[in-house]
């Protein structure tokens, strides 16, 4: 039957659910409240430079695949991708970096000039995560969270021990040395818990690094978000920026629209790919599936101080993406998840999409996003600010072996504050909730509501889980749940 879904929010979750419920014959609104679309996935432009606000990483590329194919579609139809090679490199000191090629024979080439012997350990442990994502991202995620019976299958019954382990335990008993530990357990952050607490079955992140590449899309991953919207609006989605939503109306224990800005607009259906928290605080709280003491015990994923700068030349010694782990990565994962607070000496990312892309900034400068991951729900200042400012680019100028301060034209920045202003997430939350073993598939919170008929949910806090790729297969969970069920 044809129903009027109205959808809330533009990231990459509500437009794959957008486009999967226009093709099977709805009508589809999806209502943003933002002027621009893409949710976190947002774009800065500035005189002359142009960053990705959010996701910088465009990993699992056959995830990307998947979703087009749907619709008779390929990536290259929407946006043009390039290998990365190097991949990334990751500082340890001044002057010290591993560089990640883009062929598993070249890591191994430089896992094995590192650790004498450990070129044949990491082929048997990529193995294992190749084995691990032919059956996680072919099928396990794949499926709504409804049951714990999904994650019963011959192929998961033979890996149950690898739910029980964490990555941490499963690296440090293959590899010795701390470098390559580091960036064996460095993919781990992408779904949003430490090593220590993230089940081993997930190295198959070390396949998605290894295996699969990492790829830049022309003019970012903001090209992404334009392909997938093209794509929307090309099977009837119609799109409305600017809309804050106030509340979600609610007759007799079922969904019947929205007011947003003010006026009511009705629906059959209503989906949320929005922050779930937020989106439960639109409903009365009878309502609502989910307290304030559920979310107050959650494991939330980072969130993060990013700044996106301009500099009036080139820079040295970077990569694409360069990863700095020459501080102690145990003492600030402390700071983020088991004593809330600012870390001393972080860690931090910083990506220079002008190095692959002259798209990104004018010629003869470089464009620098600059990321450090935080507790989420602690204070943000723009002194804090400053100060962690200062004190990473003083870091990188020592480590790259170059004077940049004096050549930074602008610097903006997005911290804990601007992720609840922008975007209403929990605790200013960068990522959702992280993957730990008590957060994963079925025991997090569900694509269905329990407590309101035809209110569903997508995105990063629901099934499968944070990440883009998974972002895209949570839209596609819920619109086969709103069809399957409606």
């Amino acid at each position: 039957m044809k129903s009027n879904i109205l959808i809330i929010g533009s990231g990459f979750s509500s437009l794959a659910a957008s486009c999967y419920l226009a093709k099977a014959g709805h009508n589809v609104t999806v209502l943003e409240k933002n002027k621009s679309l893409g949710g976190r996935a947002r774009q800065l432009k500035k005189d002359g430079f142009v960053f990705d606000i959010g996701p910088t990483w465009y990993w699992m590329p056959d995830v990307f695949e998947r979703f087009f194919n749907d619709f008779g579609k390929k990536p290259s139809d929407y946006y043009t991708l390039q290998k990365l090679n190097p991949a990334y490199s990751v500082y340890f000191g001044k002057n010290d970096a591993i560089t990640i090629a883009d062929t598993l024979d070249k890591i191994c080439d430089a896992f094995e000039k590192e650790e004498k012997g450990s070129a044949a350990k990491l082929r048997k442990f990529i193995s294992q995560a190749e084995n691990n994502y032919e059956v996680a991202i072919k099928d396990l995620v794949y499926r709504p969270g409804l049951s714990p019976l999904e994650l019963i299958s011959p192929q998961t019954i033979r890996k149950i021990g690898l739910f029980f382990s964490t990555i941490k335990k499963q690296v440090r008993k293959e590899f010795k040395n701390k470098r390559l530990v580091q960036i064996l357990e460095f993919p781990v952050l992408f779904l949003g818990a430490k090593p220590g607490d993230t089940p081993s079955f997930y190295n198959f992140m070390n396949y998605a690094d290894f295996g699969l590449g990492t790829w830049h899309p022309l003019n970012g991953m903001y090209s992404v978000i334009e392909g997938i919207s093209a794509l929307a609006i090309e099977l009837g989605v119609d799109f409305k920026t600017g809309q804050n939503v106030e509340k979600i109306l609610v007759e007799n224990g079922e969904a019947k629209g929205l007011i947003s800005n003010g006026k009511k607009v009705e629906a059959d259906i209503v989906l949320s790919g929005a922050d779930y928290h937020h989106t439960e605080s639109l409903l009365a709280p009878e309502y609502r599936a989910y307290s304030e003491k559920y979310w107050s015990k959650r494991t939330f994923a980072p969130s993060s101080l990013l700044f996106y700068v301009g500099f009036d030349k080139k820079l040295d010694n970077v990569e694409h993406h360069t990863l700095f782990f020459d501080v102690d990565f145990d003492i600030h994962a402390d700071a983020i998840y088991d004593d809330p607070r600012w870390p001393a000496n972080p860690l931090f990312y910083a990506s220079f999409p002008s190095k692959t892309d002259k798209n990104s900034a004018p010629e003869g400068c470089e464009a620098g996003i600059f990321l450090i991951p935080l507790a989420p729900g602690i204070e943000d200042t723009p002194q804090l600010r400053d100060k962690y400012f200062d004190l990473i680019v003083g870091r990188f100028e020592n480590i790259t072996d170059q004077q940049v301060k004096n050549n930074v034209i602008f610097k903006e920045s997005f911290c804990v504050n601007d992720f609840v202003k922008e975007y209403n997430s929990y605790k200013g939350n960068a990522y959702g909730l992280a993957n730990t073993l008590m957060q994963t598939a079925f025991l997090r919170p569900k694509l269905k509501s329990k407590k309101v008929k035809n209110l569903y949910f997508t995105g990063q806090l629901t099934v499968p889980g944070p990440g883009v790729p998974p972002s895209l297969i949570s839209g596609k969970l819920a619109a086969e749940l709103i069809q399957n069920q409606n």
